[in-house]
């Protein structure tokens, strides 16, 4: 499989996840738009966000994705992240029934007790994506649905842009980043029961430009995807 460093044009200093989330935490909200992982989440047809009666929000960030779960209606949420920065404005946040320092690959929460697992613009911080499928279908109770929001493969191989941050004062520092491609996640996702319901994509289009406009040569390339598993009720 190809390796995002193959790809990479910025060349930044490279720190790893929770150094990279910690220092990005006082000025992350400032950086990341809805239209990357929020907006996207709306248009799926899958969950029935108000049916939901408890949520794994794995690497849950400053908890963007746990506030606009509350909105849909759904009760608890319980949220893991490496990163104890990011974890600190979560709690700021209130949104979560819960919060616990872990890697999303090893969350410590009980078996099978969310009917929702739910991961956003993570997946490229891990080499290999099998351990995440196979924990968050740990967690899934019967029925349940995963849903993980991505960058999509064709930006990160188009642009060479990491996933990264600029410290006030200081130079862009790119966090551990690595690249799959949808096979992956299909071969990862079905070797550990997930069957796929939903994928969906976004295209950078006017509203993007109009934050982006050095990105116009990019205009109707896909930037993020989001992809909908069920695991089956008689599992």
């Amino acid at each position: 499989m190809p390796s995002f460093a193959d790809y990479d044009r910025r060349n930044y200093r490279t720190v790893d996840v929770a150094t990279g989330y910690d220092g990005w935490a006082p000025t992350y909200e400032q950086t990341v738009m809805d239209e990357m992982d929020l907006a996207l989440l709306a248009r799926l047809r899958r969950p029935e966000w108000s049916r939901v009666r408890r949520a794994a929000d794995l690497g849950c960030g400053t908890g963007r994705t746990g506030a606009w779960l509350r909105t849909q209606g759904v009760s608890h949420i319980d949220g893991v992240d490496v990163s104890a920065g990011m974890l600190e404005r979560a709690a700021a946040r209130g949104a979560h029934t819960t919060l616990t320092q872990a890697d999303v690959r090893a969350t410590g929460l009980a078996d099978g007790s969310y009917d929702l697992v739910i991961a956003s613009l993570i997946d490229e911080h891990l080499p290999e994506l099998a351990p995440f499928y196979a924990e968050a279908w740990r967690l899934a109770a019967p029925g349940a649905l995963c849903v993980l929001v991505s960058f999509h493969p064709q930006f990160m191989m188009t642009t060479g842009m990491p996933t990264h941050y600029t410290p006030q004062g200081g130079e862009p520092v790119s966090i551990s980043t690595n690249l799959h491609l949808l096979s992956e996640h299909v071969t990862a996702a079905l070797d550990a029961g997930w069957v796929l319901a939903e994928l969906t994509e976004t295209l950078i289009d006017d509203t993007w430009l109009a934050a982006k406009p050095k990105w116009r040569d990019l205009r109707g390339q896909p930037f993020t995807m989001a992809t909908v598993w069920s695991r089956p009720a008689q599992s």
